[in-house]
């Protein structure tokens, strides 16, 4: 079987849930967005597992073990809807002995806003979220960050790379040029289209697959964190998300801004500020220092 044969990536995910439960620590989930790999997390996953958590960092259906791989079999992202990625993350989630915390990047941010309101997270966070039904604005660059997909319909059941430009303006538009180009040929992988194409008319389906329960009584602790400079998911996306999940009365819901950062703030130089924000986050309300017993 080929590295990036179907099946691969889902037994490489087994056994990370494995490891966590023999563990006994708490987990926390990661969940990467469109145009990365799970490996976008090794330094985060560092960084919590040295914190006290295990970290479990698994791939949407079918992703490949490397970018080389990616970008040699582009086919394997296309097709995947965000009720299916949601639905694979949540049949993870339920295999952990001890209920996780989550981390998500940007459609990784909305599928771990899901988990949440299924339940399935004691805490979560949600790094410049991609929207879900019933967050409204549509700034300017957005579109345009959208619109590397969204400009050919074609690319609804297709697997579209970014070029470099689009990366430039969408992901590393608050870091040098030097550095952008690094983190083009570090990370940059192709993306299925449908999730955009999803996201794009949610407001307009009332069967859309983008949406998330943001009152239940069992969503757990919520923190939305935005980038100054994001073009893809600015504040007024971020901050429309969290004031519908600001409505939740049985849970915390908080949001922050970090400076200067743009789209690609989880894998940029400035990573690991984004990443103790992140962890300060859930040292207060998912200890990892906990009974290990504990759910």
């Amino acid at each position: 079987m080929s590295p990036h044969a179907p099946g691969v990536s889902y037994a490489r995910d087994l056994a990370q849930i494995e490891r966590a439960n023999a563990s006994g620590r708490i987990p926390v989930v990661f969940i990467h967005g469109l145009w990365l790999l799970p490996t976008s997390w090794d330094r985060w996953a560092t960084v919590f597992e040295e914190a006290g958590y295990v970290a479990v960092a698994p791939g949407w259906p079918d992703d490949p073990e490397t970018v080389e791989e990616a970008r040699e079999h582009p086919e394997v992202f296309a097709g995947k809807s965000v009720g299916q990625v949601a639905d694979h993350f949540c049949r993870l989630v339920r295999a952990l002995d001890r209920t996780p915390a989550v981390v998500g990047h940007s459609f990784g941010g909305l599928i771990g806003q899901i988990i949440a309101g299924r339940g399935l997270s004691r805490a979560t966070v949600a790094i410049d979220p991609a929207p879900f039904r019933g967050v409204l604005p549509l700034p300017l660059s957005s579109l345009r960050a959208a619109s590397a997909v969204l400009g050919n319909p074609a690319n609804h059941h297709r697997a579209v790379p970014l070029t470099y430009d689009q990366f430039r303006y969408s992901f590393a538009n608050a870091v040098p040029e030097e550095e952008a180009r690094e983190l083009y040929a570090r990370f940059a992988v192709p993306a299925s289209g449908e999730p955009l194409f999803q996201a794009a008319t949610a407001n307009l389906n009332p069967w859309t697959e983008v949406k998330v329960e943001t009152t239940g009584a069992d969503r757990g602790p919520l923190l939305v964190l935005s980038g100054e400079k994001d073009h893809t998911v600015p504040w007024a996306i971020a901050n429309a998300s969290y004031k519908k999940q600001a409505r939740n009365e049985h849970a915390v819901t908080e949001i922050a801004e970090i400076p200067d950062r743009g789209h690609a703030l989880t894998i940029d130089h400035g990573w690991r500020e984004v990443a103790d924000t992140a962890l300060a986050f859930l040292r207060r309300f998912a200890d990892p220092a906990g009974p290990p017993g504990a759910a």
